[in-house]
């Protein structure tokens, strides 16, 4: 019983819409048909900064450059007491999320989902964000050009999140 209540929640919704619409007396196809429109116009302005920043992800991977900053940054990482190894997951979780998820597969996969590297990674991911893949998504949707202190805020953030997931696990779990 729960699963189909599951698995019609969404219909249901989007006929209680349609039939609320329906009262209050709306062209409910039009309404749809104009925002529709207006989606695909969000879409058009979206695509160009995406296609851009995903190009450029993948240029600095294919050329070895985030390696080279993970090599040159690891002493300070020592030093906060972040392990170097989780270095490339944190110089490419703001640019890209699947990039990310990847460098993190890797590292679960090499060190084991229990060890403190792993469990780092995997709260490093899910406590922050692909901010840069964020400003292009939503300012790109409402034409905002000039970011100011929103990117230096939001690394600033992210740092914050590197930080704490590793405390967090330190505190969770001890030091291997």
């Amino acid at each position: 019983m729960r699963d189909l209540f599951f698995t019609m929640i969404v219909p249901f919704t989007i006929c209680a819409v349609a039939v609320y619409g329906v009262a209050r007396r709306v062209d409910v196809y039009d309404a749809l048909v104009q925002g529709a429109g207006k989606g695909l116009e969000t879409l058009v302005r979206i695509v160009p900064p995406l296609v851009g920043l995903l190009t450029a992800v993948y240029m600095l991977r294919a050329s070895g450059a985030l390696d080279l900053a993970a090599r040159c940054l690891a002493p300070l990482m020592e030093r906060v007491g972040l392990p170097p190894e989780l270095l490339p997951l944190m110089l490419v979780r703001p640019i890209s999320g699947s990039a990310a998820l990847g460098v993190g597969a890797e590292l679960i996969a090499n060190y084991g989902p229990d060890s403190t590297l792993g469990r780092t990674a995997a709260v490093m991911l899910g406590s922050t964000e692909t901010t840069f893949y964020t400003i292009a998504v939503y300012f790109g949707a409402v034409g905002v050009t000039r970011t100011r202190y929103a990117v230096p805020a939001a690394l600033c953030a992210d740092l914050t999140g590197f930080l704490a997931a590793a405390w967090a696990v330190r505190l969770c779990f001890g030091v291997e």
